[in-house]
């Protein structure tokens, strides 16, 4: 597996675990545990400036899902 679809498989089940949970990944939860510390990586990187741009546009809409999950269950 290519480092590009390793790459790939992390964001797609990060975001299939957001859809399916309707809650983001967490540290208190051991499914969730592996997902949240794979996205602080890649924001820690993206920050570095260490992504291609085509990794950014998909990653800045993976943490806008995120954000907008935890706008909708703060009120929950």
């Amino acid at each position: 597996m290519t480092q590009e679809e390793r790459w790939n498989a992390n964001y797609n089940e990060v975001k299939n675990f957001i859809e399916v949970n309707h809650r983001n990944p967490s540290r208190h939860h051991i499914e969730g545990h592996l997902l949240l510390n794979w996205v602080k990586q890649q924001r820690k990187l993206m920050n570095a400036g260490a992504f291609k741009q085509y990794r950014v546009e998909a990653f800045k809409e993976l943490l806008a899902l995120i954000e907008e999950n935890k706008r909708v269950n703060q009120y929950m």
